[in-house]
């Protein structure tokens, strides 16, 4: 009986001691923070070509990627156009001719995907990416690692197959004939040649309440952080005035217009919106077309038509650039890597188009199936180290609060440039020979700086003169 009493105790006290082991806490997943003021700040943001990154076109083969787009200091990801697109008038070739996919021969039209911007349903995916599920799940990857995802969203035209046509053709611009009609230059009055979408018309009401539920409804279903808006200056003004409000009381959200006018970042309104002039400048200096003291009047137009809280995507490449004007080797040939170096430094947000980061050097094809390189080189060194000093140094903040702008005046002003941008105590000046010449230029300096990309002190003695090489130039910091 004692052995059966001390039986029975012991396992009392064992059963007591196993229950009170602390049970092991698992460590929550970090929660993205909303989007708020400070996050274009140290943002760079990159367009994801999914049909393009990958020999497969899928969003699984990108998904895998996000993370490593951390080392770029990556923040935003635009994803272009994930809709179904239209069969009729798909084309099948480039430039304002293009033949349609139907006429092609019939083997051949398979090879023919047509336009990311020729939706046919707004609430689908396009089975050549694969599924929702699928796109749910880059959504949340890019959430766990800290990033942000926007869609392209194409507010200004559908394609020929979408329900709308059909169901409610009072939604499109028509003719005299009643004939539904293909996008307008509204400088011109005549057809941009985008003639695979119809043109939407705003002055009906309908067609703004249900282009705003479509919208909202990737909000609300699917978790995305904002748009990115397709020819948005082409949609009026009053709409987004109506729309983005909405879409707001959903979530904090971003917002990316394909336009350039101010009037679109007023409060409530778009975010950011392209630097366009910055970019064909930045190719023109490139290629002699114009100087520095051109750049140095585009800075100042800049600061007067543009408030202070407005924030402008700078951009050497992007989907339509590469496609229809060449690639940056062949705009800006040796000039590359200053220009790409002043897109990170002038005050602002840097884009990172899909491939870029591993030296992109050949157009994609825009309504075939094409791919990108992916061996990591000399370009995506570059973009890391450029990355990193966006996310880090203060004085690159380029969001509603960004950092200043002081241009440093130089002996050779046409031919070398040399600007300061600085917040909180921080400072990082950028000086670069923009011509195919040597040029020797005498500027002065504040304090002592260190060389960003070595390390080093940056020798230079006041009032002598410093040596650069065709297209070299300095990120100093402080």
């Amino acid at each position: 009986m004692k052995k059966i009493i001390v039986s029975v105790l012991t396992i009392l006290i064992l059963f007591s001691c196993k229950k009170e082991q602390p049970t092991e806490i698992q460590p929550e997943e970090p929660k993205l923070e909303a989007i708020n003021e400070t996050t274009a700040d140290n943002a760079v943001i990159y367009e994801a070509n999914i049909r393009q990154y990958s020999p497969e076109g899928k969003f699984n083969a990108f998904t895998k990627d996000i993370p490593q787009l951390k080392e770029l200091g990556v923040k935003i990801i635009w994803v272009m156009p994930i809709f179904p697109i239209s069969q009729t008038k798909r084309k099948a070739t480039g430039g304002d001719d293009s033949k349609f996919a139907s006429e092609m021969p019939e083997a051949e039209q398979y090879k023919y995907l047509g336009s990311y911007y020729a939706v046919t349903d707004f609430k689908k995916v396009n089975p050549e990416f694969g599924t929702i599920e699928d796109f749910r799940n880059l959504v949340k990857t890019a959430h766990e690692n800290g990033m942000y995802v926007i869609l392209d969203w194409v507010p200004n035209h559908t394609g020929w197959d979408h329900v709308w046509i059909k169901e409610h053709p009072e939604f499109y611009t028509q003719n005299e004939k009643g004939e539904i009609i293909d996008p307008i230059n509204p400088e011109t009055g005549e057809s941009w040649g985008w003639t695979d979408v119809a043109d939407l018309n705003y002055d009906n009401k309908e067609l703004r309440k249900e282009m705003t539920s479509d919208m909202l409804h990737w909000i609300k279903n699917e978790n995305i952080d904002g748009f990115r808006c397709d020819v948005a200056s082409n949609v009026p003004t009053d709409f987004w005035q109506e729309a983005i409000p909405q879409l707001r009381k959903e979530k904090n959200i971003f917002m990316l217009a394909e336009a350039w006018q101010p009037e679109l970042l007023k409060k409530d309104l778009f975010d950011m919106c392209y630097a366009w002039d910055g970019h064909h400048l930045m190719n023109d200096i490139a290629q002699e077309k114009k100087a520095v003291a051109d750049w140095d009047k585009y800075m100042e137009k800049v600061s007067k038509d543009y408030e202070a809280n407005d924030i402008l995507m700078n951009f050497v490449d992007n989907h339509d650039e590469n496609s229809w004007n060449g690639t940056i080797n062949s705009r800006l040939g040796e000039a590359r890597e200053a220009m790409v170096a002043l897109s990170y430094l002038t005050p602002g947000m840097p884009l990172i188009y899909s491939g870029d980061e591993y030296g992109l050097d050949h157009s994609l094809k825009f309504f075939e199936k094409d791919s990108i390189p992916k061996t990591k080189g000399k370009e995506w060194d570059l973009l890391a180290k450029l990355g990193e000093l966006k996310k880090d140094n203060s004085a690159l903040a380029g969001g509603k609060q960004k950092a200043s702008y002081k241009r440093i005046s130089a002996s050779n002003d046409n031919s070398v440039l040399v600007f300061e941008r600085e917040k909180e105590g921080r400072k990082v000046v950028f000086v670069a020979n923009l011509t195919k010449e040597e040029q020797n230029v005498v500027f002065e300096l504040d304090q002592k700086y260190t060389d960003y990309n070595t390390g080093k002190p940056f020798e230079f003695q006041k009032g002598k003169g410093l040596k650069l090489q065709p297209w070299r130039y300095y990120i100093l910091v402080n």
